[in-house]
């Protein structure tokens, strides 16, 4: 396994509101490559990206060594966010069928927090490019085209998860069969942006989308213009979702915070420290 590519380490915390807030360590897992970032409250990077090539027939055991060894190169951070290539509900993987065994009903959640001691929250990797992309108006549904299929529709924001890729598509295939990279090496990219093409137009047919959102590394194979409603969005975007993943506690964080404040000041005004207003 090869280490990651040097990225530069993230400044020594200072005081005030912005340097003391949450660092998310932000963590792509794809069918070739394990990505990590460093990114503040606002999602702004503080490191450059790592890479590792992910093993064949990876591991569970596999994957959290290799995220150890990607946060361990970052820096310091508070928690982490994943995106997961399969099926995912509530930290627990059920399919991953680009890696290998061991991953039904795998904890990853649960082991990652283990393993690095710090919160985790785990999704669907379509599930987080999509939280990192789209306007949260109308219906937009999010397709990611690297190793698989990923798919996620989000309707004013709220994201339903979907196994689309394993859907039939085209004579008896899914679109996974077609769309995948297996079939963009066997067939080449013509035949690809030839299919993609189509799977655009049954989309809309299906979904009625106000967007349509492509990620994914091998969206760089895409040799048309996109029609309208249609955008290609970074893989970086990917990385930035994770924030999303914690929006409902950043949210809380400073109800949260004046309640426990407010508790305290009771209690000292009981017994005398504090002057009623």
């Amino acid at each position: 396994m090869k280490n990651p590519q040097p990225a530069p380490k993230p400044s020594r915390r200072g005081r005030g509101s912005e340097s003391n807030a949450p660092r998310t360590l932000a963590v792509d897992i794809g069918g070739t490559g394990i990505k990590a970032e460093l990114l503040d409250a606002r999602g702004r990077p503080l490191t450059g990206r790592a890479r590792i090539r992910t093993p064949k027939g990876a591991t569970p055991r596999q994957v959290i060594g290799i995220i150890r060894k990607l946060g361990t190169a970052a820096g310091e951070f508070d928690r982490v966010s994943v995106g997961f290539p399969g099926l995912t509900k509530n930290g627990v993987i059920y399919t991953a069928p680009n890696l290998g065994k061991g991953w039904n009903n795998c904890a990853l959640e649960r082991k990652l927090r283990r393993a690095l001691k710090r919160p985790v929250r785990v999704a669907n990797d379509a599930d987080v490019q999509g939280l990192g992309s789209i306007s949260g108006h109308g219906i937009e549904l999010v397709i990611t085209l690297g190793t698989g299929m990923g798919s996620v529709i989000f309707v004013n924001g709220n994201r339903i998860h979907m196994e689309l890729g394993h859907h039939p598509f085209h004579k008896g295939k899914t679109y996974e069969d077609e769309l995948g990279n297996r079939m963009l090496l066997k067939k080449g990219k013509q035949w690809w942006n030839k299919r993609l093409r189509e799977a655009i137009e049954d989309l809309k047919i299906a979904f009625n989308y106000d967007r349509l959102l492509l990620g994914g590394g091998n969206t760089k194979y895409i040799q048309f213009e996109p029609p309208e409603g249609v955008k290609i969005v970074s893989n970086a975007e990917g990385l930035l979702g994770g924030i999303k993943l914690w929006q409902d506690v950043d949210t809380k964080a400073p109800a949260a915070a004046a309640t426990k404040t407010s508790r305290r000041v009771k209690r000292r005004r009981k017994r005398g420290f504090v002057a009623q207003a």
